[in-house]
């Protein structure tokens, strides 16, 4: 993200620009994107989405097929066979992880055209859109008709506008690192105190893969984005008054667009929801609070998605397992050794360590503990994909174990509490246990990086 970031400023500091197309689609290219521009406050930037690529087989299948190959039950061919069928064609992947998050955040926050992010990359509204966005960034300039730069997009309003939404539809948890810092690049302090806070009070209205069944495909055909923002203003669950790359003003992103006789042209978008199991209404959300919760205890400070955690599982206490590298979980799986209530504790994954990688390769394992009918939760200094499910995931610990982070001194066998309904989460251990404890560091600089 850092070096995407530097990238975009050196590419804009050259002072010959009007204005700038981003073509900002994946994990961390969004947020690093957003930052470099942010350095060049006034000139017109608008966002160029590619779309997401349609649906192969469903997400369900694709994670029980995942869990089949980390039990040992099928072999990678049938495990190849599932993943080319998921990730079969140009475009996003279909899940609500972290791209298709960034997608839904830059269109609330009005850098996108409306209605433009869930559109497939083969339809002929695609390029249409594509078109519009050149011709829409000549508008912006200083040459245009109506000079807007991202300066003037990008406010406070604008950034509480982008985290309502991420909660309302249960987005990826590395959005909590992203907007923190984007919107520090724009001059604005946010933190998880305040996702936390706004979380209490946005009800849940999707459910997209990993909170449910349905893919983004299917969020967009049920009414998608210009519905989703229709409740969300209506409810004075999002500001209004904002500058967007569309003019002033969010109620232009409840409409959608059509190619109507080979013209673009935008349209009201509908006012009931087409499948209320994917896309529903205020009146009757899904949950009454948000996808995201800010753990605190003697551990330190996580969060925790828990809009795709059953409620029966989001208070897990419980011995600790730790590993130093998720490598290391598939060999205690094999072994038996997490047969078992347990909370596995992954230490040394933070910035300071090794950057921070994707602990992908644990949600299989733990997942399938989870349905043999144990309760287990992972705490970890490092971060989990952004399509993070059905376990509760503490993540993104802070202060991390190279940091002087209390995850250090943890070891196997001790008691954790992880309560996502009140906030909560401790080590149970004597204070003065912990006191004359000494940490235990393993380096990871070299330890292998996953992706998302």
């Amino acid at each position: 993200r850092e070096v995407i970031a530097m990238a975009t400023a050196v590419g804009l500091s050259h002072n010959m620009f009007d204005g700038a197309l981003l073509l900002g689609i994946c994990d961390k290219i969004v947020p690093g994107l957003l930052i470099g521009a942010l350095s060049f406050g006034h000139l017109p930037m608008l966002f160029v989405p590619a779309g997401p690529m349609k649906s192969g087989i469903p997400n369900k299948e694709k994670a029980r097929i995942r869990q089949k190959f980390a039990q040992g039950l099928i072999g990678r061919e049938e495990l190849l066979a599932a993943e080319s069928a998921s990730y079969h064609s140009a475009g996003t992947c279909t899940f609500y992880g972290t791209a298709n998050s960034n997608q839904l955040m830059l269109e609330v926050m009005g850098l996108q055209l409306p209605g433009s992010s869930f559109v497939n990359p083969d339809d002929p509204l695609r390029d249409a859109l594509n078109k519009m966005a050149a011709k829409q960034v000549c508008r912006l300039t200083q040459l245009g008709t109506q000079y807007t730069p991202i300066g003037e997009v990008v406010c406070e309003k604008s950034v509480v506008n982008g985290i309502v939404a991420l909660l309302a539809t249960g987005g990826s948890t590395n959005l909590t690192m992203h907007i923190v810092a984007a919107a520090r690049a724009a001059g604005i302090i946010v933190n998880w105190d305040d996702f936390s806070d706004l979380s209490d009070a946005t009800p849940l209205l999707a459910r997209v893969y990993p909170n449910g069944h349905a893919d983004i495909n299917h969020f967009h055909a049920a009414g998608g984005m210009a519905l989703l923002i229709k409740e969300l203003l209506d409810g004075g669950l999002l500001h209004e008054d904002v500058n967007t790359v569309a003019g002033f003003g969010l109620r232009k992103y409840t409409q959608e667009p059509k190619l109507i006789d080979g013209e673009l042209r935008w349209v009201d978008g509908v006012t009931e929801s087409l499948d209320k199991e994917v896309l529903t209404h205020l009146a009757t959300p899904f949950q009454k609070n948000g996808g995201l919760k800010l753990l605190k205890g003697n551990l330190g400070r996580a969060v925790i998605k828990v809009s795709a955690v059953p409620e029966k599982n989001r208070i897990v206490e419980a011995p600790a397992i730790v590993i130093n590298d998720q490598n290391e979980i598939d060999a205690l799986f094999k072994q038996g050794a997490l047969d078992r209530d347990c909370v596995v504790v992954v230490k040394g994954q933070g910035p300071k360590a090794n950057g921070m990688p994707e602990l992908h390769k644990l949600t299989p394992f733990l997942g399938s503990l989870q349905d043999k009918g144990f309760s287990v939760a992972l705490v970890t200094d490092g971060r989990m994909s952004g399509a993070s499910g059905k376990v509760p995931a503490a993540i993104h610990l802070t202060p991390e174990a190279l940091d002087g982070g209390m995850i250090a001194k943890v070891q196997n066998g001790d008691l954790i509490r992880v309560n996502a309904v009140t906030g909560e989460l401790t080590l149970l251990v004597d204070e003065t246990v912990l006191n004359a404890r000494e940490a235990s560091l393993v380096d990871l600089h070299h330890s292998s990086y996953g992706m998302g």
